[in-house]
């Protein structure tokens, strides 16, 4: 890790300031589990502190911070705002996103084998023709990203018994939800594929043409970042019937604004960024955590590498 544990008896001392994007209720939450009230607009005078938000102002980037605790699980564009603060810890929120996603990505399986979009075209063209269903299970889903969120999905759609195939750059055995894994380029017959990597210098674009030529026409669920995708391969692909559906709950650009070509793509469904949004009850679950570990001295499980960006 880039980053060690604070010494408890610095974080026994710290202040503890929160962005506006903690509500009362959470603050308050806050407050109660680190036994010290919550500030609001607090400087940097006057450190060592800890806060707790989407974004670190910049008047505190200063040697005072002693840990940023995150209110999103993913931190690129956080750590990508600029230099973060040397020997400042950072840790995230996950909560029950990955539960959520997990029921997001099902869902949309699901809709796909019940053919759920052609009977909302033919409804809305007052059409009646029967479409045969299809079977989920015994199928094959190959997910990119074996973290907390992408382990999360796979065990979902396994226990609906498709088959669930991670992607990982070092040979290891599967993570839990996986029945296998397989190296990113190593080729896979996939019913879907699905997005859930976070957002580096190594997975900026990561799924560009070659990737999306050998799909051999499976759906791609991206529920990571927008910015791992080419939009564009991504079009061409679709036109070209290499990618059958695409379903994107993340854009490079968010919002989209109402003329973006992203609209226009062929068999494409965009949902607005929602499907883990984090709940108040989330970051206080997870921020709550994370100090009862670093009080015993331990590097909370929740901890990012600020070098490799998750």
């Amino acid at each position: 890790m880039a980053v060690s544990a604070p010494p408890p008896g610095l974080l026994a001392h710290a202040r503890l300031l929160a962005g506006p994007e903690v509500g009362p209720e959470a603050a308050e939450a806050l407050g109660r589990a680190a036994g010290r009230p919550v500030e609001r607009d607090g400087s940097a005078d006057g450190g060592p502190y800890v806060y707790v938000g989407a974004a670190l102002p910049d008047a505190l980037r200063g040697d005072g911070l002693v840990w940023f605790h995150s209110v999103n699980a993913g931190t690129d564009a956080l750590l990508g705002a600029g230099p973060w603060p040397a020997g400042a810890l950072l840790t995230r929120t996950v909560g029950r996103m990955g539960e959520r996603i997990a029921q997001y990505v099902l869902a949309w399986v699901l809709a796909e084998c019940q053919s759920v979009p052609e009977f909302a075209a033919q409804h809305a063209r007052g059409a009646w023709r029967r479409i045969p269903s299809e079977l989920a299970a015994g199928q094959t889903a190959v997910v990119h990203g074996t973290g907390r969120i992408g382990s999360a999905v796979a065990g979902l759609l396994r226990a609906c018994g498709i088959r669930t195939v991670g992607v990982v750059r070092t040979p290891r055995e599967a993570p839990p939800g996986f029945d296998a894994v397989v190296a990113p380029d190593e080729p896979v017959s996939a019913r879907w594929v699905i997005a859930a990597l976070p957002l580096t210098d190594a997975t900026a674009g990561y799924f560009g043409a070659d990737r999306f030529s050998s799909m051999g026409g499976a759906a791609f669920v991206n529920v990571g970042r927008g910015a791992t995708v080419d939009l564009a391969a991504l079009e061409a692909a679709l036109h070209a019937g290499s990618v059958g559906r695409a379903v994107l709950d993340v854009l490079p650009e968010e919002p989209a604004a109402p003329g973006d070509p992203c609209w226009r793509l062929p068999r494409t469904v965009i949902t607005s960024h929602s499907a883990g949004i984090t709940a108040d009850e989330d970051v206080v679950t997870d921020f709550t955590a994370c100090l009862a570990e670093l009080s015993a001295g331990r590097l909370p499980a929740l901890a990012v590498d600020t070098e490799r960006g998750y």
